[in-house]
């Protein structure tokens, strides 16, 4: 009786020990590792750093072009807003007198935007238009008694609106001008735009290196109101780029705060 209870022992020992060693395997079969998992399942990661500008349909933001020099005193396509304003001692070496008719015998511009200037001029008298510069560069002093004059007359808030801070014109880089016909007919006035001579501006000038610099409905951006005699000198290709955007100067180098 001894030697049955043994042996009956042992094998229940030996088959417990059997179905514990086959349990244990059980855990791989029903859960996987995770490099068995289906190759479907695992969506890559890419970041933007690795996507091309070129790949990129949904918008124009993220094309990549060719900046040009924006901040070098001396580069025609220098930017002078109300956040980029110039020092007061500033002045450009090369102004000259421009060769075409003017309003005031103190007009200057840049030589090369002066030279500009006289071609565009000519074209346009070859179409039968006749224009004038009402006003070029602008020492720092002289916009700032500008200024100042027209705060007294319309309040600050509105003078911001159609007048620069001193530092903060455009006239002080001898790169800008405000136009006219000869007759001077809607001369700083909002009905420019609709004279023979406002008109050609709008669709010629920038051929010659100008370009409207405070289009029609752009206030917020630019930071002042329509002014459809002020235009600014850029040179041939950057002011082509610039026109066949549609953008403003602001909006084309991405500089809108």
């Amino acid at each position: 009786m001894l030697k049955i209870t043994k042996i009956t022992i042992a094998f229940l020992l030996i088959a417990a020990l059997g179905g514990c060693g086959k349990k244990a395997k059980t855990p791989e079969t029903d859960n996987p590792a995770p490099s068995e998992t289906p190759q479907e399942s695992v969506q890559p990661t890419i970041t933007p750093e690795a996507t091309p500008a070129s790949d990129n349909k949904d918008g124009e933001g993220d094309i990549m072009m060719e900046v040009p020099d924006l901040t070098s005193l001396d580069s025609i396509t220098l930017i002078v807003n109300k956040q980029r304003p110039l020092g007061e001692d500033y002045e450009p070496a090369d102004l000259v007198k421009p060769d075409v008719p003017l309003a005031k015998s103190s007009v200057t511009l840049r030589q090369e935007a002066a030279d500009a200037m006289k071609v565009m001029f000519d074209a346009a008298k070859d179409d039968g238009i006749s224009l004038m510069i009402g006003s070029g560069y602008r020492s720092y002093d002289y916009q700032k008694n500008l200024y100042n004059n027209y705060v007294a007359r319309d309040g600050e808030e509105e003078a911001n609106r159609y007048s620069a801070k001193p530092g903060q014109s455009e006239h002080q880089t001898g790169l800008a001008a405000d136009l006219s016909g000869t007759n001077s007919s809607c001369y700083l006035k909002g009905c420019f735009k609709d004279t023979d001579e406002g008109i050609w501006l709008k669709e010629n000038a920038w051929k010659y290196g100008f370009i409207l610099r405070y289009p029609e409905g752009k206030e917020e951006i630019t930071g002042y109101i329509f002014e459809p005699w002020h235009y600014r000198y850029f040179g041939k290709e950057e002011a082509q780029k610039i026109y066949e955007s549609g953008l403003t100067v602001e909006e084309y180098y991405n500089l809108q705060d």
